[in-house]
């Protein structure tokens, strides 16, 4: 499962950086990078627990 997630936030990152390059979809690169993000903080947070 943390690596569906980790594989979700790479390909995040890496649309939102493609959305700089080509400048499209203003806020949808915003978006990306807010998901992306949410993404790294529910993994750490996940990531943490140890039974």
């Amino acid at each position: 499962m943390l690596n569906l997630v980790w594989t979700v936030v790479a390909i995040l990152v890496v649309l939102w950086a493609l959305g700089f390059a080509v400048n499209i979809g203003g806020g949808l690169i915003h978006l990306l990078l807010v998901l992306a993000l949410i993404g790294i903080v529910y993994n750490v947070l996940v990531g943490r627990r140890t039974i």
